[in-house]
């Protein structure tokens, strides 16, 4: 009788084996789990930029305050009319021009 028991015990154990160790087991569905939540906060936030830039791209191509907006900030431009201030900080030192280089003599 005890050696049946011993027997059964064993067949449980090695029915259970792949359940927790196996390929398709509780540990790999958990990581799989864990990669799956992952894979869907990095897709959000992809999604999120594409959007940003798909509301820029129609913006650019309707409307020119965009394109107005881009061409001061990213270009320094200013209309015809107008009038550029530059305010330096005083904590920054100023950028000065290298010294004029003198043509290599013969």
């Amino acid at each position: 009788m005890r050696l049946l028991a011993i027997i059964f015990s064993i067949m449980i154990a090695a029915l259970q084996w792949p359940l927790w160790v196996g390929k398709g087991s509780w540990l790999r569905v958990w990581q799989l789990d864990h990669q799956l939540v992952e894979k869907k906060l990095h897709n959000e936030k992809l999604k999120e930029r594409n959007d940003a830039l798909d509301a820029d791209v129609r913006d650019l191509k309707t409307g020119s305050d965009a394109i107005e907006e881009r061409g001061r900030n990213e270009l320094g431009m200013i209309r015809q009319d107008e009038v550029f201030f530059q305010v330096l900080d005083k904590d920054r030192p100023s950028v000065t021009a290298p010294p004029a280089s003198t043509p290599p003599s013969k």
